[in-house]
């Protein structure tokens, strides 16, 4: 631009961070934000926020991190898409410290959490399985007059699925209605999963007809974890029936297999187990 006489302002850089976020080109981004000062542009509070949205699209986070600090350093007040930027990205790199600790430190720079900053703490939670924080999270959305939404909900009962929480996992599960949501087949498969887990094959199997008749098609991650819970108990002719059912609805994967087989195996019904090795080997 300035060899033709025009000389870029804020709005010309900004509009190009944004471009470049958008592209995942983050380097680029950078680049641009750098090349700011020295043209006599002064980065502003959108020229950051885009920037840290780069480096979440290309998992970033101590670059995010950094350019949070840089903000506040050059006295551009990070606001509420700096700080989700930020926490979501250490969320999705599995720094669930840093995602915890930039979301309680929103209130003390005057930026209130929303419903983004509460899903992505709670996810960073789930990812690392401290199930009591997700739902101490959980819990004080109300207080701060933001509304839990489906992923919010997904997301404690994952957690409390990977720590084999099945009665939390399903009266969370149960309650979703009451706060008007509609559970899917993500919320099921965490409660499965997590019945599963807590070895209750008969609350998988009847959570199975509950999506039936809840109109919610269930996935071949519903059907192994039911299987799975089947399996550990040894329920042989549940597992077979599961195993028919998922050959009707979604198709089979080898993990329904090796858990049917085991399950036939370890009752002793040695013929069935026999013909389901069959079936695999074709």
């Amino acid at each position: 631009m300035p060899e033709i006489g025009l000389i870029p302002n804020e709005v010309t850089y900004n509009a190009a961070i944004t471009a470049s976020a958008k592209g995942e080109k983050w380097q680029l981004a950078l680049s641009v934000l750098i090349s700011m000062p020295p043209m006599k542009a002064v980065p502003n509070q959108i020229s950051y926020n885009a920037a840290i949205s780069a480096c979440e699209k290309a998992r970033q986070w101590k670059l995010a991190l950094i350019l949070l600090d840089t903000m506040t350093h050059k006295g551009e007040a990070p606001n509420g898409i700096s700080y989700n930027a930020a926490i979501s990205t250490c969320e999705n790199t599995g720094q669930w410290e840093a995602a915890l600790s930039l979301f309680r430190s929103m209130p003390g720079v005057r930026v209130t959490p929303d419903g983004i900053s509460y899903n992505a703490a709670i996810s960073s939670c789930e990812k690392r399985r401290r199930w009591q924080l997700a739902l101490s999270l959980l819990s004080c959305m109300p207080e701060s007059r933001v509304c839990p939404d489906v992923i919010t909900c997904n997301a404690a009962i994952s957690a409390c699925e990977k720590a084999s929480k099945w009665l939390l996992a399903l009266s969370l599960l149960h309650g979703m209605p009451w706060g008007s949501m509609t559970p899917n087949i993500v919320s099921y498969s965490a409660a499965i999963s997590a019945c599963s887990n807590g070895r209750q094959w008969q609350l998988s199997c009847a959570l199975l007809d509950v999506i039936d008749r809840a109109g919610v098609s269930p996935n071949r991650i519903t059907y192994d974890a039911a299987i799975f819970a089947c399996y550990r108990q040894t329920c042989w002719l549940q597992s077979l029936s599961l195993l028919d059912a998922m050959h009707r609805v979604r198709g089979v994967t080898a993990r329904s297999y090796d858990y049917t087989i085991g399950a036939c195996d370890t009752a002793g019904s040695v013929a069935a187990a026999t013909v389901l090795l069959g079936d695999l080997d074709r």
